[in-house]
């Protein structure tokens, strides 16, 4: 379940409490968890409703200006009608964990260790190295081109990128990515006593 950007600032104020989305299958449940680049939310309930059960202040709570504008955008599309509460429940931990730069040898060498069995779960020639440089050297470049640079196709690259995201090593952008403070100390080597970080 994706939120624009517009959404995603609400939610982090607290103004946007439900989404409302047409779906074959719901792909969140109640009780799960989705991050989202502003936190972790907790979903609450998951719930067909009808159009009818749509009012304008459901529509708002959902971040639309009525519920006219809320029937609007979700006429299009088949599926059923889905309404789903959540709440912003914390920071997306990835975000901390992106930011711990203090790694000794022990700890680079277990993230290496990660980063090629990513390699090998990948039916092709190992690619996070390449991926780490990339960004080293290009961040901020629509995923689109780095795509190209990287001779995959975009789809692959993002996927790809989120790999990389879990295990702290790359951040999202508004366009693009870069090399997380973590990310940075894995390509440029563990922290040793009297280094300071580059």
């Amino acid at each position: 379940m994706l939120f624009k950007q517009r959404i995603l600032d609400l939610i982090a104020r607290g103004e946007v409490t439900v989404a409302f989305r047409r779906w074959r299958r719901p792909t969140v449940k109640s009780g799960g968890r989705l991050r989202t680049p502003v936190g972790e939310l907790a979903i609450g309930e998951v719930e067909i409703v009808a159009p009818e059960d749509i009012t304008d202040t459901a529509a708002r709570a959902a971040g639309f200006a009525d519920r006219a504008e809320a029937l609007a955008a979700l006429s299009g599309g088949d599926g059923q009608l889905y309404r789903i509460a959540f709440r912003l429940d914390r920071e997306d931990p990835r975000k901390s964990l992106a930011l711990s730069d203090d790694l000794d040898i022990e700890a680079v060498g277990l993230i290496r260790d990660a980063l090629c069995d990513l390699d090998r779960r990948g039916r092709g020639p190992d690619w996070t190295d390449s991926y780490l440089h990339l960004l080293h050297l290009h961040a901020g470049l629509p995923a689109a081109e780095l795509a190209r640079m990287a001779g995959v196709e975009k789809a692959v690259l993002k996927r790809r990128m989120r790999l990389l995201k879990e295990l702290g090593l790359t951040e999202s952008l508004e366009v693009g990515y870069r090399l997380s403070p973590r990310g940075r100390r894995v390509l440029y080597g563990p922290t040793l006593p009297g280094m300071d970080a580059p």
